[in-house]
């Protein structure tokens, strides 16, 4: 006895390579999260701040990115020439539903040993646009000083 064979009238759903492509980019995201280990700490949650460090002849100048990051939840401290930044990004209320979410919130720290001493009296932060910037001056024995050379 052959069994009848019922008909959608809707038609199939349709391929959507938008779908597809956001999926791909949240799986590739979590992979790269979990081989960059020292950008999160998966356990705690703790992330670090991208960083850039620069040397000039007086100073050392680090550049953390620190987008949305309110000044008073920014701690900056030096002991001997190791540089903490630590802190916290809040997350804001929202009032919508989250669709997708990659900008990380919570807690971050970051951590450097500069290469030579520091001047920790005179050290200056400050934060603009999203970027905070700490001076670390070098001690005037440690600046580089130029000779020179006398004919004999």
């Amino acid at each position: 006895m052959a069994l009848p064979v019922r008909r959608s009238s809707s038609p199939p759903e349709r391929w959507d390579p938008f779908q597809e492509l956001g999926e791909l980019h949240t799986r590739i995201g979590e992979l790269m999260e979990g081989n960059w280990a020292g950008l999160t700490d998966r356990a705690s949650g703790i992330w670090s701040p991208l960083v850039d460090i620069e040397e000039t002849d007086d100073a050392w100048l680090v550049e953390a990115e620190l987008p949305g990051v309110k000044q008073e939840d920014i701690d900056v401290e030096v002991s001997d020439s190791e540089l903490a930044i630590s802190g916290e990004l809040k997350e804001r209320e929202r009032k919508g539903i989250l669709r997708r979410r990659t900008r990380r919130t919570g807690r971050f720290d970051y951590r450097v040993t500069l290469p030579g001493e520091a001047d920790a009296e005179r050290i200056e932060a400050s934060l603009k646009e999203g970027v905070l910037t700490v001076r670390v001056p070098k001690p005037e024995r440690a600046r580089r000083r130029r000779i020179e050379i006398r004919s004999a």
